[in-house]
């Protein structure tokens, strides 16, 4: 009989130091630290304002052209806090330009045609949903004037409403005194 009392009290302390042990870990479980929700909750203009291009300006023409184009896809589908951050992306974006297209066109009027572009993709319901580079091994180098020289290619979906059309550009690319690929200028390819 005390064997069975014995048991019965040795079960319950078991039972009661198993739900203690998992209430205290429940309690006890970390929530994700501040710095990973502010990640998580980030924006992608927050994302791509975050890249230090000084320190971390990208490897190849492909990446470039991707940096390029996640800073698009911002100007035309995001909604920006003030018209600081705009600028902002848009410094953010020059730095990626070769210096000859920068000098064909003061900041100033820049900005103007940026606003304007995007004023006129939202008024027409125009989104960037996705876009592909080139593969890497697609991409053509050549040497030009002294200069070395990649070509590639990106094709951007662009939707309004239910309405998608793919639109392929092809973008020249030059390489600066610090051996950055910058871009040098690009347009439609009609094929």
């Amino acid at each position: 009989m005390k064997f069975k009392g014995l048991r019965g009290i040795l079960i319950f302390l078991f039972a009661a130091m198993a739900f203690m042990g998992f209430f205290f870990r429940l309690n006890n479980k970390k929530s994700p630290s501040t710095e990973e929700e502010e990640v998580k909750k980030a924006t992608p203009v927050q994302i791509a304002l975050e890249r230090n291009l000084t320190t971390n300006y990208p490897n190849t023409p492909k990446e470039v052209v991707k940096y390029f184009s996640e800073i698009t896809q911002c100007y035309y589908n995001e909604t920006f806090d003030d018209d600081e951050q705009l600028e902002a992306l848009a410094r953010q974006m020059l730095k990626l330009y070769d210096d000859e297209l920068v000098s064909y066109k003061a900041y100033e009027d820049y900005l103007f045609d940026l606003k304007s572009d995007i004023k006129f993709y939202n008024e027409n319901g125009y989104t960037i949903s996705s876009f592909a580079p080139s593969a890497s091994t697609d991409v053509v180098f050549f040497t030009e004037d002294g200069f070395e020289w990649a070509r590639l290619w990106c094709a951007y979906t662009i939707k309004a409403g239910k309405d998608r059309k793919t639109i392929n550009e092809v973008f020249v690319l030059r390489k600066d005194d610090k051996s950055h690929w910058r871009i040098y200028g690009w347009k439609e390819d009609n094929g």
